[in-house]
C-alpha cells in the first residue's frame, strides 16, 4: 500500500498531504494570501508525517502540483519536492493543478471549468466533462463576454478557482454554477498520484521542471509616496 506525500504551491494555498492507497490520512494547508510557502512548507511536510506517525523513508513516492499558476509558489514546491527524491531516493510524480482542481466539483452533468488568477482579465483555464476528461487544453486565456459561449449554450458550466470573481462580473448567464471559494489543494491529488503511481507515471528528477504556461514577468515595484 504506497504512501504518497503531496505538494500544492501553486497559488496563495500552500497545502501538504500524506495518503496511503490514494486515500488522504493528513492534510495540512493554509491560504495565506502573503504567499509565505518558503516558511512553511517543510514545516507542513514535518507536522504531517508526525500527525501519521510515519518516518520520511518510508515514502514511496512525491507528488507536486505542477503548474499552472504562481510562478515562486510553484519553483518553491517543486524545488521542495526534488530535494526530497534526491534525499531519499524516491520517484517524482507530477499532478496537473487544473485537474486535481476540477476534482474539487461534484457534477452529473455538464463541464468543469477549472480557473486559475491569472494578471487583469486573464485565467489560466481548461475544460472538463463531469468525468474528468479533457475537453479543451490548458490555456492563458483572457476573457470576454463571448467565453465559454458554446459550452454554455450546451449546458452547465461549473467555474472552480479563484478566476471565477473575473468571470462572474462578465457572465451571467443560467447554465453559469460559480463553485466559490475553492483553490487548488493536495487532498485531490492523492487519488490521482496514486493512479499514476499504479502505472508507473513518474519524472525525471533532474529535469523536471513546472508548467508555467507563460513566461516569468518581473513587475516594477511601485514608487514610494
Amino acid at each position: 500500500m504506497p504512501i504518497i506525500l503531496s505538494i500544492e504551491t501553486s497559488t496563495t494555498n500552500c497545502s501538504v498531504s500524506l495518503s496511503k492507497q490514494g486515500e488522504t490520512l493528513v492534510l495540512k494547508e493554509d491560504n495565506n494570501s502573503n504567499y509565505s510557502h518558503a516558511e512553511s512548507l517543510h514545516v507542513f511536510i514535518d507536522d504531517v508525517l508526525k500527525t501519521a506517525k510515519i518516518n520520511k523513508t518510508q515514502i514511496d513516492a512525491i507528488a507536486v502540483s505542477k503548474g499552472p499558476g504562481s510562478y515562486t509558489g510553484l519553483r518553491i514546491g517543486v524545488s521542495a519536492a526534488k530535494g526530497l527524491c534526491y534525499a531519499l531516493d524516491k520517484p517524482l510524480i507530477s499532478i496537473s493543478t487544473l485537474h486535481a482542481l476540477a476534482h474539487q466539483v461534484d457534477a452529473q452533468e455538464g463541464v468543469i471549468v477549472p480557473m486559475l488568477d491569472a494578471r487583469r482579465m486573464e485565467v489560466y483555464s481548461a475544460i472538463y466533462d463531469c468525468e474528468f476528461n479533457l475537453l479543451r487544453e490548458i490555456e492563458a486565456q483572457i476573457l470576454d463576454e463571448l467565453s465559454f459561449k458554446k459550452e454554455l449554450e450546451s449546458g452547465k458550466v461549473f467555474f472552480v478557482g479563484n478566476g471565477t470573481e473575473k468571470t462572474k462580473a462578465l457572465l451571467s448567464h443560467d447554465n453559469a454554477i460559480y463553485v466559490d471559494n475553492k483553490l487548488p489543494s493536495a487532498n485531490e491529488m492523492s487519488a490521482l498520484a496514486y493512479a499514476k503511481y499504479k502505472i508507473g507515471d513518474i519524472e525525471d528528477v533532474a529535469y523536471f521542471e513546472p508548467f508555467y504556461l507563460k513566461d516569468f514577468i518581473a513587475l516594477k515595484p511601485k514608487p514610494k509616496s
